[in-house]
């Protein structure tokens, strides 16, 4: 078919029935991820735009001369084998560049330049490209009479993230690109796997001894993933409020310079206590299936109204993610308010965030375990379903992990 080779865009704007029939195949075929975009001259592809997140579908704003334009501090320019591509975090698809005079023309808006200036450089691609490209925020328009590039580019909340947070929290787990993730042993047959102990250093060694366990070391050796749950037996109500309250509940709040903190039975990176759980709901005796958030001052739970596929995307994907013959009776995403660190911390917020969220899964482990409850940390979350689920920009409040949480099976 003639799609193998490439269709016009504009011929899927036909009012014959064979057209509106191929618009809605490729559209269904684009949904899937299973369509490039090629923008070039002579038949000869220039740029191929590759989608990155399901629902992405080529648009091209209006440009006008005197428009200003600047590459985004979120984009960046690299090498895929053999190829050049340009992409951000924030953008839907990336462009693979085939011309590099294109790539010379792009270098020149890492300063502002009016779409007519742009006109009168050598081989300018045409205003299409730089359309394209500020659909997907590679670019953005500068507004007149405003200083300061960086307050210029989306919310507040996208001006306290440093590029490589951004590119860390979207590159990092699903939702927001098209690569290869999880456990797919990319180095296998090339590089042997390093052992599971480290050669030791030589020189004499001091014995430590053999002391009895503390109470809390049992837990800790105790400890185990759970996978597998009950379904006869649903974990209860009862057994989720003291869940929550004995690993999340806010214990006091505290007003100060810095928004103020909220302790909680977990450390937390400078007291930020940035952190949301958002519930699942599988199976929960006395609860009903559905999607909630944890109300962790008032120790409450607040129904959010989602579609039920979208629930079921969630747990389907944490049973794949952890590869259970079951779905998990509970789900926890671990959600972070990504401002309350990045305001405080350069460098390092992100970095912080994934700590402070490790400290959480180890208190939400030895509390199941104290409980006889089952848990399992899943480390893939799905940041693009989550944000259609609460209607929350990826860039402002996202997951950072999740939890399988039930009744273990015997």
């Amino acid at each position: 078919m003639d799609l193998a080779h490439g269709l016009p865009l504009a011929s899927f704007a036909g009012r014959k029935t064979i057209d509106k029939e191929i618009d809605l195949l490729v559209r269904r075929l684009a949904s899937q991820g299973f369509v490039e975009y090629c923008l070039g001259r002579a038949g000869e592809a220039e740029i191929v735009i590759e989608p990155q997140v399901p629902d992405y579908w080529p648009a091209i704003p209006q440009l006008r001369e005197t428009d200003t334009l600047v590459l985004s501090r979120f984009a960046y320019l690299r090498r895929r084998g053999d190829e050049l591509v340009l992409e951000s975090p924030r953008a839907g698809a990336l462009f693979r560049i085939c011309d590099p005079n294109i790539a010379a023309s792009l270098a020149l808006l890492s300063s502002p330049r009016q779409i007519k200036n742009l006109r009168r450089q050598e081989n300018f691609p045409g205003p299409a490209l730089f359309a394209l490209l500020l659909d997907c925020r590679i670019l953005l328009k500068i507004r007149a009479g405003e200083n300061g590039l960086r307050p210029q580019e989306g919310d507040a909340n996208l001006v306290l993230w440093d590029f490589h947070d951004l590119l860390f929290h979207a590159r990092s787990t699903a939702g927001r690109h098209a690569n290869p993730l999880g456990g797919t042993y990319p180095h296998s047959g090339t590089i042997p796997p390093l052992p599971a102990l480290r050669p030791g250093w030589p020189g004499k060694k001091i014995d430590l001894g053999h002391l009895p366990l503390l109470p809390l070391a049992k837990l800790l050796r105790t400890r185990h993933s759970t996978r597998s749950f009950d379904e006869r037996r649903p974990i209860t109500l009862a057994e989720l409020s003291q869940f929550l309250h004995a690993t999340a509940r806010v214990l006091s709040t505290v007003i100060d310079g810095e928004g103020g903190h909220a302790p909680r039975p977990y450390a937390s990176a400078g007291a930020a206590y940035e952190l949301e759980l958002y519930l699942s709901v599988n199976a929960c005796e006395g609860l009903a299936r559905g999607f909630y958030h944890y109300d962790a001052n008032g120790h409450a739970l607040v129904p959010i109204d989602v579609p039920a596929q979208s629930v079921e995307a969630q747990l389907i994907g944490a049973q794949f993610a952890m590869g259970a013959p079951t779905a998990p009776q509970i789900l926890v995403t671990i959600a972070a308010r990504f401002g309350r660190v990045a305001w405080k911390y350069s460098s390092v917020a992100y970095a912080l965030i994934l700590k402070d969220a490790g400290v959480l899964m180890q208190t939400f482990y030895l509390v199941a375990t104290e409980m006889r409850l089952g848990g399992c940390a899943v480390g893939i979350t799905d940041i693009e379903l989550f944000a259609k689920m609460t209607g929350i920009e990826f860039h402002v409040e996202g997951p950072v992990g999740q939890f399988a949480l039930g009744r273990p099976s015997a």
